[in-house]
Formats: structure tokens, C-alpha cells, sequence
């Protein structure tokens, strides 16, 4: 019997006569190929390449979940499509949302503006040119109110992308589901509440890690109680890929933050598998489609180590990394605008060859403003093209076995570990935000992938290469000085119609509570129910807990 030869003494083979020999009469377009993250990317991969035993790749809805968290996956049913959305005033808002509900989408993504995102009401001076711009502006319960007029609480899923004063647009959640009449074990919804990625790359964030450890865990605890199906908090990426990442430490910071929260989380004595089960995730989907592909199942794989052997988790559910997705806006070009569209086609189709449990698909003119409604359309569209024509829902993780995408996996999970045993020997997510380690990592990458773009050596299509002269920009959603004149108009009114000794009475309370250990969300609650507004909430809290100071890294 002749013994057959191994894939290396072929791989040997075909690279010393076949590819070798037609590569010196044919070179190929570069000297080194390298992924969106810089790693190299080889001539062909084969089976030598993939370290992943059984074991690790199992079958989709078994552990370690590298193939997907459901056994069925889209075959049951598709991603929540989520669109993003939120500007000027509630009213406007509302308008919107009802539209893409209307169009299709079966989720609402809430975008608040600058001054909510960060505790001060529209007629603060230092909101001043910011009311409405960037998202929604909230000021009290009236304006949730308004936001959410007509849409069933107990039939929608809401993600309200909101970190530092998080606890105060769910109490305002929760009382308008109220008012509705749905109580709140019937709603459903995420708050992303992960301030630790604000104090990395965003900068949206208001009081010290410990007190915002406190709030966080507080809201940990209160919904586990009272508000079972919702996600207590959206561990993001996202933001820390915006920043400049690369897709292993997108995915190593991310759970080294999601670890963080576990830890306070047992620390303040909460079950492990309760809470664990409500945690979910936030990532990018950025341009090199194969590489991002193996991100998601690289992340999905070693949160499930990590709750299991480093937490002992019991419960399955707890060891599912659940993830939402938005398409790379860092990505986007100003110049020719239309070009986006294929960006996030790309992008659609990593995140849900990744295995996606929601997403959010960018719109083209987002690079110069808000979107139009017509734009918004057309990236759902997108979402929804992906799912119903292109075939590629209708088996489970299409790309495993590709020798390429499963050793990708298995480096981008080797990479991202090795950044988390970094963290761990720093002491802990914190210490390192502290100490600068991270926010110099993300610095270093951004710096890299920028100056490969101005040396030429990555191409951006109609940035540095295929440039053509535009004169005129697509029609654009602009907003006016006159929504921030309505907001203030609208804010005087409600503090004029509330009763105020009542506010004042809840506040003080509050403050009681945050001097204390109390939980904090009922106290939240009570306020928000009187119509005092987020900026009197979080002075309230600042004057307890003081404000956080960025640490300048160099």
C-alpha cells in the first residue's frame, strides 16, 4: 500500500514548482498582504493551519458556541434589525421610528444627543449648539413621553445606546412602559451601560469607576428582580474599534471589560448565572469581511471559556456571548457618498456570516450629517436584501471549515487572550484605563492604519485613489438652532406644570441613598416619575460622587 503524502509535503510541493515558479514571471501585486488589523495574511492556508480541535468548533448551539449561540441560527428566524435613530426633538423622533417600524425594522435603536449622553439639561450653557444634533435630546419623563407615543412597550424591543446616566433613561423607560399599562416584566430591551469603554475611547462619561461600578451593578440587581427581560447592560466594542483597534484587541479590551463587570457583579454578591444571562454585547463590523468574520466567532468562543472556567458558571445561557452589531463608521467616506453603500453590504454580510444577533446597518451620507429618511431606507434595505435573497441564511455558519476563516478564528482568540492575561497582570480593566496601557495600544493601531493610508499602502476608494471633483454634496438632514429653542421652550414648561417641592423632596431622598448603599434605581425611579430632569438627577449624583478626570496618555 503507497502511504499517501501529508497536506505539508503538498503544500510543499505546490508552493516549490507551481506557485513559486509562476509568482517569479507573474508578481503579485504587493510584497505583504496583511488583514484591516495588520496581520499577515499567507499565499493559501490548508489544514496544517487550524489548531481548533472539536471540541472548540462543536456544533452551533453547543459549547463553546464558535458556530452560533441558537441551533437553528436565521434558519429559525433573522437578526433584530435595528436601525440606530434619534435627533432633534422627541417629536421628530417619534416620527422616525414609526416610519422604520413602518419600513420593516423590528427593533428601535434610541441615539441621544451630546447633553443627555453626558447628565445636563438643553438650557445648560455647556449644551449650548449641541441640543438635538448628535441624537434625541432628553430632558425629563415628558420627553419620553412623546418619544415613544404609539409604540407598544410590550410588543418592541428598545436599545437605548446611553452609559454614564444610563439608570435614568431606563426609570424613564420603565415609567413610560407604565403609563402605557405594561408592567415591567414585559418589557424587553438593552441599555448599553458599559462606562468603561467611555473612559477608553469615547469620553461620554460623567462620574468615577467606582461610583459608576455602583450604579452599574445596582441596575444589575434591580433588573433581576424587577425587570427580567432586559439586558442590563451592552459591553461595547464598538467604539473601541472606532477608535482605531485592531479586531483582536476590539476583542480582548471588550471582554477584559466584560470581566470587570462580572467581578463587580459577584462582588456585590449577585448570581453568577442570573445576571449572566442578561449580558450582552456591542461590535463593529468593519471592512475585511473574512477577518471580522472570525472575529465574531473568536469572541464567541472565549467568553464562553472565560465564564466557565474563570467564573464557574453552570447555566449555559451564561456562557452565550449575545451580540448586537453596527457597521464601521469609521469607514465611511465624505466623498463619493454612494460608495458607502457597497461598504455596508460588505460589512451586513460579516456581521451575519458572524452569527449577529441584531444589527445596524450605516447610512451612506452619514460621513457629512444625519441621515435622510431616504438613506435610512436604503441601509435597511440592505439588512433586509442580505436576509431574504441572498441564500446565505439558509445554513449555519456557511464559512466554517475554510481553512483560512477557521485560522483566523483561532488567532484572533490566541491574540485577544493574550491581551486579557496582560490586563489581569495590571490588575484588573481599571488599573489599566488608569495606567494608560490600553488607550496607548488603540493609539498605536490608529496611528498605523493612518499613516498606511496616507503612504498609499491601503486604499481607500475616492480617498487616494479613484478620486473625482464633486462640487455638490446629496441633499442633507440638517438641524436648526430652533430645535434647541423648542427643547428650552418645552423644558421651562414642564418645570413650571410639575410639582416642585415633590421633586425636591425625591432628589433629597436620592441623595440620602447615594451617601449611603442603597440601591439607587428605586430612588431614580421616584424622581423620574416627578418630572425631574436628567441634569438635576446627575447634579444630584456629582455632588455625592464627584467627577471623573481624564488621565492625558502620551
Amino acid at each position: 500500500m503507497i502511504n499517501e503524502k501529508s497536506m505539508m509535503q503538498k503544500y510543499k510541493s505546490w508552493f516549490e514548482s507551481t506557485y513559486s515558479k509562476f509568482k517569479s514571471k507573474n508578481p503579485e501585486r504587493k510584497k505583504e498582504f496583511t488583514t484591516a488589523s495588520f496581520a499577515t495574511v499567507k499565499e493559501i492556508y490548508i489544514d496544517d493551519d487550524v489548531s481548533t480541535n472539536n471540541d472548540s468548533l462543536n456544533f452551533p448551539g453547543e459549547y463553546p458556541y464558535t458556530r452560533g449561540i441558537q441551533p437553528t441560527m436565521y434558519r429559525g428566524k433573522f437578526w433584530t434589525m435595528r436601525q440606530y435613530a434619534g435627533f432633534g426633538t422627541a417629536k421628530e423622533s417619534n416620527k422616525r421610528y414609526r416610519y422604520l417600524l413602518d419600513q420593516g425594522q423590528s427593533g428601535l435603536s434610541v441615539a441621544f444627543d451630546l447633553p443627555t449622553q453626558i447628565g445636563y439639561d438643553s438650557d445648560n450653557p455647556i449644551s449650548f449648539g449641541e441640543v438635538g444634533k448628535v441624537g434625541v435630546a432628553i430632558d425629563t419623563l415628558a420627553d419620553m413621553e412623546i418619544l415613544f407615543d404609539k409604540i407598544p412597550l410590550d410588543k418592541v424591543s428598545t436599545s437605548m445606546t446611553i452609559n454614564a446616566p444610563a439608570s435614568i433613561l431606563l426609570a424613564m423607560y420603565i415609567a413610560v412602559a407604565e403609563k402605557q399599562g405594561v408592567t415591567r416584566e414585559k418589557i424587553s430591551g438593552t441599555i448599553q451601560n458599559d462606562i468603561l469603554k467611555e473612559y477608553i475611547a469615547r469620553g461620554t462619561y460623567i462620574y468615577p469607576p467606582k461610583a459608576s461600578m455602583r450604579l452599574i451593578t445596582n441596575i444589575f440587581e434591580f433588573c433581576a428582580k424587577e425587570v427580567p427581560k432586559w439586558n442590563t447592560i451592552s459591553i461595547s466594542g464598538y467604539h473601541i474599534r472606532e477608535a482605531g483597534s485592531t479586531a483582536a484587541q476590539e476583542v480582548g479590551f471588550t471582554l477584559a471589560n466584560g470581566i470587570a463587570y462580572v467581578t463587580a457583579a459577584k462582588n456585590a454578591g449577585l448570581n453568577l448565572d442570573e445576571f449572566g444571562q442578561r449580558i450582552s454585547f456591542f461590535f463593529n463590523s468593519h471592512i475585511d469581511l473574512l477577518e471580522e468574520v472570525a472575529k465574531f466567532r473568536a469572541a464567541r468562543r472565549l467568553w464562553a471559556k472565560i465564564m466557565k472556567e474563570r467564573f464557574d458558571a453552570k447555566n449555559p445561557r451564561s456562557m452565550m456571548l449575545r451580540f448586537h452589531t453596527q457597521t464601521a463608521g469609521s469607514t465611511l467616506t465624505a466623498q463619493q457618498v454612494n460608495n458607502n453603500i457597497v461598504r455596508v453590504t460588505i460589512q451586513t454580510l460579516a456581521a451575519v456570516f458572524g452569527g449577529t444577533q441584531s444589527l445596524h446597518t450605516n447610512s451612506r451620507d452619514e460621513a457629512l450629517a444625519l441621515p435622510t429618511e431616504e438613506s435610512v431606507r436604503t441601509a435597511l434595505r440592505t439588512q433586509q436584501i442580505v436576509a431574504e435573497e441572498s441564500g446565505i441564511t439558509n445554513t449555519i455558519d456557511p464559512l466554517a471549515g475554510s481553512y483560512y476563516v477557521e485560522a483566523m478564528t483561532d488567532l484572533i482568540e490566541k491574540e485577544a487572550n493574550e491581551y486579557i492575561m496582560k490586563i489581569d497582570s495590571i490588575g484588573g480593566m481599571i488599573e489599566a484605563i488608569d495606567s494608560g496601557f490600553v488607550q496607548s495600544e488603540i493609539q498605536r493601531s490608529a496611528y498605523k492604519y493612518e499613516m498606511e493610508i496616507e503612504a498609499n499602502d491601503r486604499i481607500i476608494v475616492g480617498v487616494n485613489k479613484y478620486q473625482v471633483n464633486e462640487t455638490e454634496h446629496p441633499d442633507l438632514l440638517k438641524i436648526d438652532m430652533k430645535t434647541q429653542e423648542e427643547q428650552i421652550k418645552f423644558l421651562n414648561k414642564i418645570r413650571s406644570e410639575r410639582n416642585n417641592d415633590e421633586v425636591n423632596r425625591k432628589l433629597e431622598a436620592l441623595k440620602k441613598a447615594a451617601e449611603g448603599s442603597d440601591n439607587l434605581i428605586p430612588f431614580i425611579i421616584d424622581a423620574v416619575k416627578e418630572y425631574a430632569s436628567i441634569g438635576e438627577i446627575c447634579n444630584i449624583l456629582r455632588s455625592v460622587f464627584g467627577e471623573y478626570k481624564e488621565h492625558v496618555v502620551i
